[in-house]
């Protein structure tokens, strides 16, 4: 699962997000709050962090928020689930008729305790034939405590039939930061009460929410076939999982669907969806392979997930295991609670995976695709081979963390698989709450606190570690191992490390007990010493982090004369100090070849070995590594020269990265850079390199520009148009208003961002209205990019009508993410309200909100 942050992808002064990379925003609108979204980041996904005191980054083991989650027992073990459903959209409810069979595990038993939660049970009797015998039961609203009437020997099958109603709405779940809510079963505008909005109903089920629409053992450790039959206006297309053996009418304007699932597959990933659909087919080795899209998306089925038969090749033939189910399907969901599920055969994605052409023209590898890579490498690792309980979560999600580095490497190339592997490592080491938490976690106070970066981006990077130690072929073999050996059944952090053992012939427990069951990781300063007299190279690594040294084995090129040497290293103490032959002193020293380790290291080589590694060490975070060395130094001429080399690197990554680290305050550097910028913001084939471009510009104020910023204004690009609307603003405020209202009838994304800006700054009562319905039809990301802007418009209106509208807006973003610091950032924005207003005509009105909505903001949990 891809779970999502309520802030996402796009960045935002209102309280400076990122989602793509970091970002440090100026501007008075909020902290420094990095978020990744999730999906997740993307539960296939966790994206979200949180802004927290930072401790010191060690090894010790986190305190015990509760006591040892043990797997769950299996008394009983689900056989198969039958399940018939009607839905009352009125009462949002679901009428049900449940079939399950199961059998005792390893001791006789005369009991049976089902989790239902929040269910009108009407009739629960054990099938006896065509009859059915009433059975005692006990039910506390979470849980059926049910008397069998007799014991049952172990492998007895037998099966209970429950009449009830679920009652999603009335249940009042908790979610968590990676799933907003709990409560399983999902009626979306049921009353068509939202125009434009399409109806629907779809379900999500992990962690244990399954158990809110249908009776069930809600843990991962068991798996169960499934036959699911669903009454609905037959005007609506269903999905579930599996395949739809059967559809007949079931009186006027209905229609029954049944979908059967004869693999065996966890509770949690059961799944449904019903609504307005329409369906792109496509296969993969004669099995389906669907998209269900909203009717107006349809036209990009192929373009967003057309390349799902490539990844399903690519993934069966990478693991030795071909795609285990009888199909795949994938479904686009309204106001999805996460960011996207594995359902088994069929994946359900939030809305942020449907979009316009043009919508689609500023998408990059982690938003969408990397999330459809994810979910897919999921139906392995997580379908397939379960986690045997949450405490393992990581042989689910760190595995398909890392399917989207493989991913990216494959179909992208070499440079952008590093570049994203770099993007979830940094995404780990920026929350230092992370630091304390192991990757398998066996004390914790909810199950729902495991769907975090530790899980997925430490876990990630983890593996492509270990790939790198293990070697491409051994790696493989070893996950192939895995998978056979607990084929749909459950697997452990410890039954991974085994296959693995058996793969490559090495003990692996030194490694499994540092990084998979033990917290941290190594931080590190490397120091240089050339000895002229024997010749010898010396390199001095000190660990640094609170507790025990880590053992690092790694890869030291050193560069000299022309030719690189490799040389084998290990690290195991608080100083080591390796020795490495040369003739001369070396060009380079590059500590950690394979650039995969998961550590912070500060390099203390000079900048012109940086230099020299940037134009001869062969990898992307080689080059990436000396760019970031060179941009503090940038007024220094060799640190120019290589932020100039950046502009033009192969890798779009870099070049975005190469235009932020210019100092374009020296006049030098803004000599050098200002052509080679514009050639960029003119041409790049890429949109993200282009808009960045057109941002550095926008910064110089310069009116040479204006030309090149009105040209860009045409571009297809949402994101391009919005980087050249606030390019051309200061240089030209009424034009670049006149602009921004052509582009009322059509803004999406950044350029809805940018058009509130320009109204913020230069637009007046008129604006609005218009900022209002934009902000109100927004996500939450949505919001903080147009939260400067209506803060800004709202204070130079003299509408009293207008100030309780703006400031009770501000006023929830506070109160509903202050958990994630923004709360800071919209109370420094009120008070700049109100000190703007103080000579306004309604100064002691907006005094009078701001401070009511301030103390609102302070006293919410």
């Amino acid at each position: 699962m891809l779970p999502r942050g309520p802030i996402s992808r796009a960045r935002s002064e209102f309280c400076n997000v990122s989602a793509i990379q970091e970002v440090t925003w100026p501007g008075p609108f909020g902290p420094n709050l990095n978020m990744l979204s999730v999906r997740f980041l993307p539960h296939s996904c966790f994206l979200a962090t949180l802004l927290v005191a930072a401790p010191t980054a060690g090894r010790a083991q986190p305190g015990s928020p509760s006591a040892y989650r043990a797997a769950a027992s299996q008394a009983n073990l689900l056989i198969h689930t039958k399940l018939d459903l009607r839905f009352d959209y009125a009462k949002r409810y679901a009428y049900g008729k449940a079939w399950l069979t199961l059998k005792p595990q390893g001791y006789a038993t005369d009991s049976l305790v089902l989790d239902a939660k929040g269910m009108d049970i009407s009739e629960l009797s054990l099938v006896q034939g065509t009859a059915r015998r009433p059975l005692t039961y006990v039910y506390r609203q979470q849980q059926l405590r049910i008397a069998l009437g007799r014991a049952l020997a172990p492998g007895e099958a037998y099966t209970i039939y429950l009449a009830y109603t679920a009652k999603p709405d009335e249940l009042h779940a908790k979610g968590s930061a990676a799933i907003e809510e709990a409560k399983g079963l999902f009626f979306i505008n049921p009353d068509s009460a939202v125009s434009g909005k399409p109806v629907q109903i779809w379900t999500q089920g992990e962690t244990e929410s399954n158990s809110a629409w249908f009776p069930t053992i809600d843990k991962p450790n068991q798996k169960t076939t499934s036959e699911i039959s669903l009454t609905v206006p037959s005007k609506y297309l269903t999905l579930s999982n599996g395949q739809l053996t059967s559809q007949v009418p079931a009186g006027p304007g209905l229609r029954t669907d049944t979908w059967t699932m004869s693999e065996p597959h966890a509770p949690y990933l059961v799944m449904l969806a019903v609504g307005s659909f329409k369906v792109h087919r496509d296969t993969w080795r004669g099995k389906e392979v669907n998209y269900y899209l909203e009717p107006q998306y349809a036209n990009q089925a192929a373009a967003i997930f057309g390349k799902t038969p490539q990844m399903l090749e690519f993934f069966s033939q990478r693991l030795g295991v071909a795609f285990p189910w009888n199909k795949y399907s994938q479904i686009v969901c309204r106001d999805y609670t996460s960011g996207a599920m594995e359902n088994v055969t069929a994946s359900l994605f939030g809305e942020q995976a449907q979009g316009t052409a043009r919508e689609l023209l500023d998408w990059e590898y982690a938003g969408v695709e990397r999330e459809i890579a994810h979910e897919l490498f999921h139906h392995w690792f997580g379908d397939y081979v379960t986690c045997e309980s949450w405490s393992n979560l990581t042989v689910n999600e760190s595995l398909a963390n890392f399917s989207e580095i493989l991913w990216a490497e494959h179909a992208h190339g070499p440079d952008a698989g590093a570049a994203h592997a770099d993007l979830s490592l940094r995404t780990y080491l920026r929350d230092p709450t992370n630091y304390a938490k192991p990757l398998v976690r066996f004390t914790y106070a909810d199950k729902e606190d495991l769907f975090d970066n530790v899980t997925y981006a430490k876990g990630g990077s983890i593996l492509n570690m270990l790939r790198a130690y293990l070697g491409e072929d051994v790696f493989f073999r070893g996950l192939q191992g895995y998978l056979t050996q607990n084929a749909f059944g459950t697997g452990e952090a410890q039954q991974l490390r085994l296959a693995l053992e058996a793969a490559s012939g090495q003990d692996l427990n030194w490694f499994f007990n540092q990084w998979y069951y033990g917290a941290g990781h190594p931080i590190v300063t490397i120091e240089y010493q050339w000895d002229a007299a024997r010749h010898r190279q010396a390199v001095v690594v000190r660990q640094t982090q609170a507790g025990a040294p880590f053992r690092v084995p790694l890869t030291v090129a050193v560069y000299a004369q022309g030719r690189v040497q490799n040389y084998p290293a290990l690290l195991s103490h608080a100083v080591d100090t390796l020795y490495f032959p040369s003739a001369t002193q070396p060009d380079l020293v590059n500590v950690d070849v394979d650039k995969v380790l998961v550590w912070q290291k500060q390099d203390r080589k000079p900048l012109t070995a940086f230099a020299y590694q940037y134009a001869h060490a062969p990898r992307y975070a080689d080059r990436r590594e000396a760019l970031a060395a060179a941009g503090p130094l940038a007024p220094d001429p060799l640190a120019r020269k290589l932020l100039l080399a950046g502009l033009r690197d192969k890798s779009p990554a870099l070049r975005e990265l190469a235009i932020g680290l210019l100092d374009l305050k020296d006049a030098a550097t803004r000599k050098a850079a200002a052509p080679v910028l514009a050639k960029l913001a003119a041409g790049d084939e890429i949109v993200k390199v282009r808009a960045a471009a057109l941002k550095a510009l926008g910064t110089l104020k310069n009116s040479a520009y204006a030309t090149l910023f009105e040209r860009a204004l045409a571009s297809p690009s949402y994101k391009v148009q919005a980087a050249a609307l606030l390019g051309l603003l200061p240089l030209q405020p009424a034009r670049a208003l006149a602009r921004a209202i052509a582009f009322e009838a059509d803004n999406k994304g950044a350029l809805t961002g940018a058009l509130t800006t320009v109204y913020g700054q230069a637009g007046g009562p008129a604006q609005w209205p218009l900022v209002l319905r934009k902000f109100d039809a927004a996500g939450p990301q949505g919001r903080f990019d147009i939260g400067p802007g209506l803060t800004a418009l709202l204070c130079h209106l003299d509408d009293p009508a207008a100030l309780p509208q703006g400031i009770d807006r501000l006023k929830d973003l506070g109160v509903k993410y202050k958990s994630y610091g923004v709360d800071k950032g919209v109370i420094r924005s009120l008070r700049s309200l109100q000190q703007q207003q103080a000579a306004r005509p309604n100064a002691a009105l907006a005094s009078t909100l701001v401070e009511a909505a301030i103390r609102e903001i302070e006293a919410a949990p």
